[in-house]
């Protein structure tokens, strides 16, 4: 076979090669957490960490039993924002689901956070301090300069009111996003990304590069007294790989490669338990990505659903660890929802 001739069939094949899998994923849309008493939680998002509620909205029927895997459901889902970037809060007004465990750890691998960025980290803590916040570490923690792609960078671990872990992030000038070191004002710009433990790197990487379509932005490997007490974890060594889609918040995979006792995700975690995450992406097409996803990867939703009227499809999946992500479509479809009911409950208390 001519070298012309093997040219053009490697051609050939490339150009009919399924796209649907780099392509299945277009934006990271929000990330989410399942809160126990919501009029609570959105006083703290809105009034300590400075977010600014979007919209608040009730499902409840067949299409949210669908979506979310749990029978019966009644769920109010408040979207907030901060900067450019969204976070979802969702309670669940039936069935009340499991607190978190009092035992968590940060190397147990349903741990999930959201990395906030503030422009001053001394200024932050002293506010969360003011506001009573509990403490996940010890206290701000700059990371050492002998590690080039961390060195310099200020992290601090705290939860919020249901126990849910974020961390407030304050980057160098030569770190992070450029939109974060914008002059301003604010003391709290946005989400940079979400943090979920793994228990192999490279597993992962199959399913949010090879899979999602996501593309690696940095790596590194953070060890020693400051990052032991960041993530409260005696002996805590991390490989961490962070990932971006086109746009939104990035994916952040923290591989302890010590200690190694971190526990499993639940089989019987669902999202109506306090300790559930999702984390949110758009894509162009929710029917098709739950069909490239049917065989690859545990599902929790029986199938792309639209939630209510004019809502875009959307369906729940697991990755390798038991993360759960929520996969929706760009563009709301009108649809006949029989039963499925959506309600805006602004000024409901």
């Amino acid at each position: 076979m001519t070298a012309r001739r093997t040219l053009r069939l490697l051609i050939l094949f490339l150009a009919i090669l399924p796209s649907a899998t780099a392509q299945l994923v277009t934006a990271v849309d929000a990330v989410g957490m399942t809160v126990s008493d919501m009029d609570r939680s959105v006083d703290f998002y809105t009034g300590v960490l400075h977010f600014t509620k979007v919209s608040d909205t009730e499902f409840y029927g067949d299409g949210i039993e669908q979506v979310k895997g749990v029978f019966g459901a009644r769920v109010r889902i408040v979207r907030l924002k901060l900067g450019d970037e969204f976070l979802e809060l969702s309670e669940y007004i039936a069935p009340r689901g499991r607190p978190i465990p009092v035992d968590f750890r940060s190397n147990d691998r349903w741990f999930q956070h959201v990395a906030i960025i503030t422009r001053d980290m001394d200024k932050a803590y002293a506010w969360l301090r003011k506001n009573k916040v509990q403490h996940a570490s010890s206290g701000p923690q700059r990371l050492p300069d002998w590690n080039p792609n961390a060195g310099g960078i200020q992290a601090f671990y705290f939860r919020d009111p249901d126990g849910h872990h974020l961390e407030i992030l304050a980057f160098p000038p030569d770190k992070g996003d450029r939109k974060w070191q914008r002059a301003g004002d604010d003391l709290f710009l946005g989400i940079d990304h979400t943090a979920i433990v793994v228990g192999d790197t490279e597993r992962s990487l199959a399913f949010y590069r090879d899979t999602l379509g996501m593309r690696v932005a940095g790596e590194s490997e953070n060890y020693g007294i400051e990052q032991e007490r960041l993530n409260n974890v005696f002996g805590a060594r991390l490989r961490i790989t962070g990932l971006r889609a086109a746009s939104g918040p990035g994916v952040e995979f923290l591989e302890y490669l010590t200690p190694r006792d971190g526990r499993p995700v639940p089989e019987d975690l669902r999202a109506n338990d306090l300790a559930h995450w999702e984390t949110t992406f758009r894509s162009a097409d929710a029917e098709q990505a739950w069909k490239a996803l049917l065989k690859k990867t545990r599902l929790v939703s029986s199938r792309a659903e639209s939630p209510a009227e004019n809502v875009s499809p959307q369906f729940l999946a697991k990755d390798p660890d038991g993360h759960v992500v929520a996969i929706i479509g760009s563009e709301s479809t009108k649809r006949d929802v029989n039963d499925e009911r959506a309600v805006a409950t602004e000024g409901i208390r």
